[in-house]
């Protein structure tokens, strides 16, 4: 089996399981993986991720431009402006997981810290978390204002829209959303109660032992 049959494969399994666990419903979300030429394999647009075919995913080059498959989803410049920014991103994933789309719509939060640290798993596998302003799903817009974040954020927060996460693997960008959207609905569920997130210290300290 060659690495891109691999990859093809791995998006489908993945897809399937997000929609199975409903993290993902419709035809929302998206995911996309880069490819050993530079160029990168995304979902197609107006498809469900719990009905991908492998042979129909679309094939991109490193410009974004699409070369095979089906037409790929509109939000092929939100992924180029996280693979831009990060060159170690091997892939990326985009939901409009509920959790994680509630606290992009409360009024009030700190853009540079939507989420406190309430777990050690939450620093580990999503970081330094960024919210980003109501830019259309879709827009040119919104693949620049990702890029001018991303080197610093490999999980973001767009704000009316849901979370978009890069990673050293599919797996791990998967992980690293996921407990994103566990922790977002801790927030949710714990909001307008004292909390007791992780101290600075704690946080600094899992930061060094864990670079996400």
């Amino acid at each position: 089996m060659s690495e891109e049959t691999r990859l093809r494969e791995a998006i489908c399994r993945i897809g399937r399981s997000l929609f199975a666990r409903g993290l993902t419903f419709g035809s929302s979300g998206n995911l996309s993986v880069r490819l050993e030429d530079g160029g990168f394999l995304a979902t197609p647009t107006n498809v469900c991720l719990g009905d991908l075919d492998p042979a129909r995913l679309s094939r991109l080059d490193a410009q974004g431009r699409h070369r095979a498959g089906d037409p790929p989803t509109k939000e092929v410049p939100m992924h180029l402006g996280m693979y831009r920014a990060r060159p170690s991103a091997r892939a990326v994933v985009h939901l409009h997981s509920t959790w994680s789309v509630a606290v992009s719509l409360l009024d009030g939060l700190d853009p540079d810290e939507p989420i406190p640290p309430l777990t050690a798993y939450y620093v580990m596998r999503v970081g330094r978390l960024k919210l980003l302003p109501y830019i259309p799903p879709g827009d040119p817009e919104l693949g620049r204002a990702v890029e001018a974040v991303a080197d610093r954020h490999h999980a973001i927060l767009l704000a009316n829209h849901g979370p978009v996460v890069a990673g050293s693997s599919l797996e791990a960008a998967t992980y690293a959303i996921e407990e994103l959207e566990e922790t977002a609905k801790l927030f949710v569920h714990l909001r307008g109660r004292p909390l007791r997130p992780l101290t600075r210290e704690q946080v600094e300290e899992l930061r060094r032992r864990f670079p996400a």
